[in-house]
């Protein structure tokens, strides 16, 4: 049997290294880089376009718990993480470039996967795995509507902006994490008083942005608000959200500034550091000049400036089945964020599963695992309204009964019982080789 694979983004990838692993020949198709999208900078199998963070690495968060299955499971992009993490505290953030490139190791090392650099404009022939992404080429996006006849659903997702460590002014910034004051800190951080608040949310609402286009509307992934659309929200919005200053005491002066911007490294030469939270569509020049309105961003170079773009998923609770194949077409599967799973570590996820499903796989996950969940979401979910979700606990099955301890006791029992169903379900499996 041989497989194509549309995609090389993160679910691309794992999915044909899976499926090659098991001894499935793989044509692995990329557009990139003879035809960008608006998000991606290389040509790069699984470049990471939004941030450099794949969220928590804590095992009782959803995130951090669908992490440890992933490594248990002998996820090849999940190794890659981890071998090119840099420092982000609970979290788990990566250097991009070095991620990207150990991606590009892996698949070419694999004998059965065949990389071909050409945008795939139809749906192709055979056995097929489509994990074009969001970003879709328009070519591909009216063909997958031509197909389903459901036309494509759509969300506006930003970028937030990478500064270069040397332009930051260390007079006004200081490092530390959240609720910690002693040990090596991840996360650098820019105080607020309450003036300069004010006056940076007042010119963030009144910054020029980026038009939406006349037959577009404008919808965003609550994960990813532009930073000026929280602000429109109301004035104290940004200080209770990205800005929340709590956990964090200035070592100068002993007390807790009005609110925080925090920066976290983009690369492990600790030289490129991304504004966290701060995803935007403001034009250009307004990201300068209001961006460099945060103290301690006085003069700070922009290595790379925010963006907006529009991400496209298809309706997949009405188009796939169980096994995330087309309802009215088994030999064509859909994987990643084009089926609605919104995230870095949800789509390695919906990549390994496709893989998996697509070599034969007949044990479903359990629903108590993250991994089922991340199945099930695209798949089962009752609305007329479908939107894209990360990972989070309220996919879940409830516990059968309840845990004394507050909400981390909860959590921690969830993703107990998830670790000891998914071992379960691992002792069970013949016929597959988890690397």
């Amino acid at each position: 049997m041989k497989v194509t694979v549309v995609g090389a983004g993160l679910a691309g990838c794992e999915a044909a290294l899976q499926l090659a692993v098991l001894g499935i020949e793989v044509d692995l198709y990329e557009m990139r880089p003879a035809k960008m999208t608006p998000a991606h900078t290389t040509g790069l199998p699984a470049e990471l376009v939004c941030s450099n963070s794949l969220r928590s690495d804590l095992p009782h968060n959803a995130p951090g718990l669908l992490k440890e299955e992933l490594r248990r499971c002998g996820s090849f992009l999940m190794k890659a993480a981890d071998n090119c993490r840099v420092p982000a505290g609970g979290a788990l953030a990566v250097d991009r470039d070095k991620f990207s490139r150990a991606v590009q190791e892996k698949l070419n090392n694999q004998r059965l996967i065949t990389m071909k650099e050409e945008e795939v404009t139809e749906i192709p022939q055979g056995k097929v795995i489509i994990a074009a992404g969001p970003l879709a080429s328009g070519s591909l996006a009216d063909s997958i509507s031509e197909l389903t006849g459901s036309g494509s659903l759509y969300f506006y997702d930003a970028i937030a902006p990478v500064v270069d460590f040397e332009s930051i002014n260390m007079d006004r910034a200081f490092f530390q994490n959240r609720y910690e004051t002693d040990g090596d800190a991840d996360y650098l951080n820019c105080p607020f008083t309450e003036e300069e608040y004010y006056n940076f949310v007042r010119e963030l609402k009144l910054g020029n942005r980026v038009s939406t286009r006349d037959f577009e509307k404008e919808i965003h992934f609550q994960g990813c608000m532009p930073v000026e659309a929280i602000a429109d929200s109301g004035d104290m919005s940004l200080a209770f959200g990205p800005m929340k200053p709590v956990g964090l005491i200035d070592p100068r002066t002993g007390i807790r500034s009005f609110a925080v911007v925090q920066l976290r490294m983009e690369n492990k030469a600790g030289t490129a550091w991304n504004l966290v939270g701060f995803q935007t569509k403001l034009t250009y020049p307004e990201q300068k000049r209001i961006f460099r309105m945060i103290p301690g961003l006085e003069k700070a170079e922009f290595i790379r400036l925010g963006s907006m773009h529009r991400n496209t998923f298809i309706n997949s609770p009405a188009l796939l089945d169980c096994r995330m194949r087309l309802r009215t077409d088994e030999r064509i599967m859909f994987a990643g964020q084009i089926t609605g799973v919104e995230g870095y570590i949800e789509s390695i996820a919906s990549g390994f599963l496709a893989g998996l499903l697509m070599a034969g796989l007949q044990v479903l996950p359990p629903a108590d695992t993250a991994l089922g969940a991340i199945l099930r979401y695209p798949t089962e979910t009752v609305t007329d309204d479908y939107q894209p979700s990360n990972i989070n606990y309220g996919l879940f099955p409830p516990p059968a009964k309840k845990t004394r301890g507050g909400r981390r006791a909860r959590r921690e029992a969830q993703a107990e019982r998830a670790l000891n169903s998914l071992g379960n379900w691992l002792a069970g499996l013949s016929g597959f080789s988890f690397q």
